[in-house]
Protein backbone atom coordinates (compact mmCIF):
# COMPACT_ATOMS: atom_id res chain seq x y z
CA UNK A 1 0.00 0.00 0.00
CA UNK A 2 1.44 3.72 -0.81
CA UNK A 3 0.47 4.98 2.53
CA UNK A 4 3.15 2.44 4.33
CA UNK A 5 5.83 3.02 1.08
CA UNK A 6 5.27 6.71 2.53
CA UNK A 7 5.78 6.69 5.99
CA UNK A 8 8.43 3.70 5.74
CA UNK A 9 10.86 6.03 3.15
CA UNK A 10 9.73 9.49 5.02
CA UNK A 11 10.89 8.09 8.82
CA UNK A 12 13.84 6.40 10.12
CA UNK A 13 11.86 4.31 12.49
CA UNK A 14 8.17 2.96 11.95
CA UNK A 15 6.51 1.00 14.57
CA UNK A 16 2.96 -0.18 13.04
CA UNK A 17 0.60 -1.01 16.49
CA UNK A 18 -2.50 -1.79 17.69
CA UNK A 19 -3.26 0.42 20.92
CA UNK A 20 -4.87 -2.68 22.81
CA UNK A 21 -1.60 -5.20 21.87
CA UNK A 22 0.74 -5.86 24.48
CA UNK A 23 3.35 -6.84 22.43
CA UNK A 24 3.05 -3.84 20.50
CA UNK A 25 3.73 -1.36 23.88
CA UNK A 26 6.24 -3.90 24.78
CA UNK A 27 7.94 -2.93 21.17
CA UNK A 28 7.25 0.63 21.61
CA UNK A 29 9.09 0.60 25.04
CA UNK A 30 11.73 -0.89 23.86
CA UNK A 31 12.76 1.73 21.13
CA UNK A 32 11.67 4.75 22.88
CA UNK A 33 13.62 4.00 26.10
CA UNK A 34 16.02 1.29 25.83
CA UNK A 35 17.32 1.82 22.72
CA UNK A 36 16.78 6.04 22.84
CA UNK A 37 14.65 6.35 19.15
CA UNK A 38 11.91 8.03 18.63
CA UNK A 39 10.06 6.14 16.09
CA UNK A 40 6.59 7.02 14.42
CA UNK A 41 4.41 5.05 16.01
CA UNK A 42 0.98 4.51 13.65
CA UNK A 43 -1.95 2.69 15.33
CA UNK A 44 -3.48 1.15 12.36
CA UNK A 45 -6.99 0.79 14.95
CA UNK A 46 -7.03 4.11 15.42
CA UNK A 47 -7.24 5.07 11.67
CA UNK A 48 -9.86 5.31 9.09
CA UNK A 49 -7.92 2.96 6.75
CA UNK A 50 -6.21 1.30 9.25
CA UNK A 51 -7.89 -2.06 8.22
CA UNK A 52 -6.57 -1.98 4.90
CA UNK A 53 -2.54 -0.75 6.17
CA UNK A 54 -2.93 -3.94 8.76
CA UNK A 55 -4.08 -6.27 5.64
CA UNK A 56 -1.08 -4.75 3.27
CA UNK A 57 2.04 -5.00 6.27
CA UNK A 58 4.06 -8.37 5.88
CA UNK A 59 3.51 -11.23 8.53
CA UNK A 60 4.01 -14.79 8.96
CA UNK A 61 1.01 -16.75 8.07
CA UNK A 62 -1.30 -17.72 10.58
CA UNK A 63 0.36 -14.22 12.70
CA UNK A 64 -0.60 -10.88 13.48
CA UNK A 65 1.20 -8.37 10.86
CA UNK A 66 1.46 -6.30 14.30
CA UNK A 67 3.71 -4.83 15.65
CA UNK A 68 5.53 -4.03 12.13
CA UNK A 69 9.23 -2.78 12.61
CA UNK A 70 10.74 -0.85 9.85
CA UNK A 71 13.96 0.87 10.22
CA UNK A 72 15.41 2.78 7.14
CA UNK A 73 12.60 2.03 5.03
CA UNK A 74 12.77 -1.72 5.01
CA UNK A 75 10.53 -4.18 7.40
CA UNK A 76 12.54 -5.70 10.07
CA UNK A 77 9.99 -8.34 11.67
CA UNK A 78 7.71 -8.35 14.61
CA UNK A 79 8.11 -9.15 18.12
CA UNK A 80 10.42 -12.19 17.46
CA UNK A 81 12.79 -10.58 15.37
CA UNK A 82 13.16 -7.79 17.00
CA UNK A 83 13.60 -8.93 20.08
CA UNK A 84 16.17 -11.44 18.75
CA UNK A 85 18.08 -9.30 16.70
CA UNK A 86 18.01 -7.07 20.54
CA UNK A 87 19.29 -10.07 21.92
CA UNK A 88 22.09 -10.56 19.52
CA UNK A 89 23.50 -7.12 19.64
CA UNK A 90 22.54 -6.75 16.28
CA UNK A 91 19.87 -4.09 16.53
CA UNK A 92 21.53 -1.60 18.16
CA UNK A 93 23.85 -0.57 14.58
CA UNK A 94 20.44 -0.63 12.88
CA UNK A 95 19.23 1.83 14.97
CA UNK A 96 22.11 4.17 15.92
CA UNK A 97 21.47 6.84 12.81
CA UNK A 98 17.88 7.51 14.65
CA UNK A 99 19.16 7.31 18.63
CA UNK A 100 18.48 10.73 20.41
CA UNK A 101 21.53 12.00 21.87
CA UNK A 102 19.60 13.01 24.88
Amino acid sequence: MEKIQALTSENGVVIFTKSTCCLCYAVTILFQEQLRVNPLVYEVDQHPEGREMEKALPAKQGCSPVPAVFIGGRHVGSTNEVMSLHLSGSLIPMVRPYQSLS
